[in-house]
């Protein structure tokens, strides 16, 4: 059985949605994880999943989002790539799980430490990471905060943590800008987009909820 089985999915709005993420999350960081029953799970979604919310994170080993929110199989859409940066193809599978598989969140995740927003604050091109980069580079130029140039690098933690948090913003502006699909459905209320940063060292996702986009 899914982890809330007297949840009827297609009625769920998406701040019951994130409220499950935080929960889970909660679980996480106090190792209080609950028991899963994958095995009577993976039967019951054999034929057709549907996710009550989606996930795109960083490609990080160290940022699981099944384990980070403590949910089971078919409950989040994953869609992961260094710097959870909003590519058209990661847009494209977003708009897949909330047009055909009924997710009612988006969370845009990135987390402490990346090394593809390190990649940006160096401006880093080599091989394809300089696509990655790219999508990154206009966090960069955002923070205006720290003005000395040799301070505007990776070597910088606090650089490195202020682009962070304005890179899950602008990837946030980048699925609304691309995405008529999804722009639609936050609009309407049938989706909600909020943004979050994973801090590695407590297991705690800070979700940025003055900036979100969700329906009660």
């Amino acid at each position: 059985m899914y982890k809330h089985p007297n949840l009827d999915r297609d009625l769920i709005t998406p701040k019951q949605a994130l409220d499950i993420l935080i929960e889970g999350n909660e679980r996480f960081i106090n190792n209080v994880r609950v028991q899963h029953d994958m095995l009577n799970v993976r039967d019951e979604i054999k034929d057709k999943q549907h996710p009550f919310a989606s996930v795109l994170g960083c490609s990080d080993s160290r940022t699981t989002v099944e384990l980070i929110f403590d949910q089971n199989l078919g409950d989040i859409f994953s869609v992961r790539l260094a710097g959870n940066i909003a590519s058209r193809k990661a847009i494209g599978s977003l708009e897949f799980s909330t047009e055909y598989l009924g997710s009612k969140i988006i969370v845009v995740m990135g987390h402490s430490n990346c090394g593809a927003v390190k990649a940006a604050c160096d401006n880093f091109h080599g091989g394809n990471i300089g696509e990655i980069v790219h999508l990154i580079s206009p966090a960069v130029e955002e923070e205006t905060t720290i003005t000395q140039k040799d301070q505007r690098n990776s070597s910088n933690n606090d650089f490195v943590e202020k682009v962070c948090f304005l890179n899950v913003q602008e990837q946030i502006k980048r699925i609304l800008r691309y995405s008529r699909i999804i722009k639609n459905q936050v609009q309407e209320g049938k989706v909600g987009l909020v943004g979050g940063v994973y801090d590695l060292a407590s297991g705690k996702v800070i979700f940025d909820v003055d900036n979100s986009i969700l329906k009660k």
